[in-house]
């Protein structure tokens, strides 16, 4: 049984409903991308019972009259359920298609999502397809999230939509939006992750030979991953400090290592990272905390020494400013309530 968790924008709680995940439907209209639609395929549609991993009733959907193409690569499908196969599903996914801006969708098939959405059902879409969730109405009022490309689109065509460029997903409740391509696994393993804990997503993940979460990917959401430069002067120093979060760290000991300035480096390191040293530090300590909330039964105390904060109330104190929600309250979403 999954545990569907939605963030309260009024507290730092989390408010849940139980949902049942077993059941789990792709809808594709003409023109879909075949790599967002081979996401779904991959995380949801193979049986992996004979390795002790979670079996779905899988399904690809018809959304619209085929055949369909498969964006510009030159082969179609047909699949082997219309949309009335929506009508049982407890997840439907959303591939990117390529007119996805510009397009309408027909409204059968945006009835069928707002019936899913009002009967208890999820519905997540990756890339471009949060334009077929916006144009069902169920965007509205709800933070998202699409390929940075597209963002400047949806928030145009759907003005009630708080669209978010900078996130790699977003889970508002029952709609979930994936920024661009890969991003959609980030999306699926959170959905994972939820229903069965961080060992089954971490088992998948490993199938797929993916990390298993990127920059934060345990959160709600995922703040993209800290910008590459092509001049890097300060890599060495920076898996340094990734090798030392549980020490103090300070600027003139990175400046030492650096052989550079203090005042040096810290321009240096904001140029090619984007941000300064004590945030990154900060950042990369929460994200172990996470990690560590996740996959351990350590106390909080423990990880909060381990992941470099020193006690239980600075962890607290960053866990509310960085992710809106306390540490138990994080292990309880992500591990399930039998986790204290």
């Amino acid at each position: 049984m999954i545990e569907q968790w939605q963030y309260c924008h009024s507290s730092a709680n989390y408010c849940h409903t139980e949902v049942m995940l077993t059941n789990v439907a792709v809808a594709l209209v003409d023109g879909v991308a075949p790599f967002e639609f081979g996401i779904f395929c991959e995380v949801f549609g193979i049986d992996r019972g004979a390795q002790g991993l979670p079996v779905y009733d899988f399904a690809v959907c018809a959304a619209e009259e085929g055949p369909l193409t498969m964006s510009d690569v030159g082969f179609a499908i047909a699949p082997a359920h219309g949309l009335e196969r929506l009508e049982e599903a407890d997840l439907i996914c959303v591939p990117a298609d390529r007119q996805a801006p510009v397009r309408e969708y027909p409204e059968p098939f945006l009835d069928a999502l707002r019936r899913a959405v009002d009967r208890g059902a999820r519905v997540l879409s990756v890339c471009s397809g949060a334009f077929v969730l916006g144009a069902a109405g169920l965007l509205d009022g709800r933070r998202c999230t699409t390929h940075w490309m597209h963002a400047p689109a949806l928030a145009r065509r759907f003005p009630k939509a708080r669209v978010d460029p900078d996130v790699l997903y977003v889970d508002e409740g029952p709609v979930i939006t994936g920024a661009g391509t890969a991003s959609g696994i980030d999306a699926c393993l959170h959905l994972v992750r939820q229903e069965h804990g961080a060992e089954v997503a971490n088992a998948i993940a490993r199938r797929m030979v993916v990390p298993p979460h990127r920059d934060g990917g345990q959160a709600q959401y995922v703040q993209r991953p800290l910008p590459r430069t092509a001049c890097d002067t300060v890599g060495e120093v920076i898996g340094w400090m990734a090798r030392h979060l549980e020490d103090e760290i300070t600027v003139e000991q990175l400046a030492e290592r650096a052989h550079m300035s203090p005042r040096t480096f810290a321009r240096r390191f904001l140029q090619e990272t984007g941000t300064t040293p004590y945030q990154w530090v900060l950042r990369q300590r929460v994200l172990l905390a996470q990690e560590l909330l996740e996959s351990t039964d350590e106390t909080v105390d423990s990880i909060a020494a381990r992941s470099g904060f020193g006690n239980a109330a600075a962890l607290r104190h960053h866990f509310l400013r960085t992710l809106g929600t306390t540490p138990n309250a994080f292990r309880r979403a992500f591990r399930g309530p039998r986790a204290a």
